[in-house]
């Protein structure tokens, strides 16, 4: 399959596959809003911003279905489906050093590795706040809860961290832009206060 043949259609057609759970799908959708901010930001073009944002769509595909292969086997569901290995290998590498050895190189991939996790954090401080909204969230309040260890202690903030060095920004830029990308898709992800 060529780069143009790729579409978002196809590829979400392809994640609700592989993904039933309703949670995932936001995450791959707030991930996707997320990436596509990202790529905007760097100035990039509309395909790159589309494909981008495919990736940060497609990052999970093979977690609900092998979790122990996680960010594994995806090579192999998505070689089949004929996706590049520019889009195979930026997803296997939000893994690193969490599931596998393949670290993030290039922007595109060093964005999806920091906000991966990211992402679930605000997610987490939304819900909680009276508003259930990301709409008036603010990266203090992120920050409050980023330092309880207790709050959302699945959510890796060293993985955070780590990613903020590669890319080299201030980690309260990234988190702001986050938000930001989020409030894009912050209906369709559940949190836009109406839930």
């Amino acid at each position: 399959m060529s780069e143009t043949q790729i579409t978002r259609e196809a590829a979400f057609e392809l994640l609700k596959r592989y993904t039933k759970s309703e949670s995932l799908i936001k995450h791959a959708l707030a991930v996707e809003a997320v990436m596509k901010h990202f790529a905007r930001l760097f100035g990039l073009g509309e395909d790159e911003v589309t494909k981008w944002g495919i990736i940060g769509l497609l990052h999970d595909l093979d977690y609900e279905m092998y979790p122990e292969q996680h960010c594994k086997k995806v090579r192999e569901i998505l070689t089949n489906h004929g996706y590049p290995e520019e889009y195979i290998r930026a997803i296997e590498s939000h893994g690193y050093n969490i599931v596998n050895d393949v670290k993030p190189i290039h922007q595109m991939e060093k964005v999806l590795y920091t906000i991966d996790e990211l992402t679930g954090l605000i997610t987490a401080v939304a819900i909680l706040r009276p508003s259930r909204s990301l709409v008036d969230l603010k990266v203090s309040s992120v920050k409050k809860k980023w330092k309880q260890k207790s709050f959302a202690s699945g959510i890796n903030r060293q993985v955070i961290e780590d990613g903020a060095k590669m890319l080299q920004m201030d980690l309260d830029y990234i988190i702001e832009q986050t938000i930001i990308g989020m409030q894009s898709v912050a209906e369709e992800i559940g949190l836009n206060g109406s839930s």
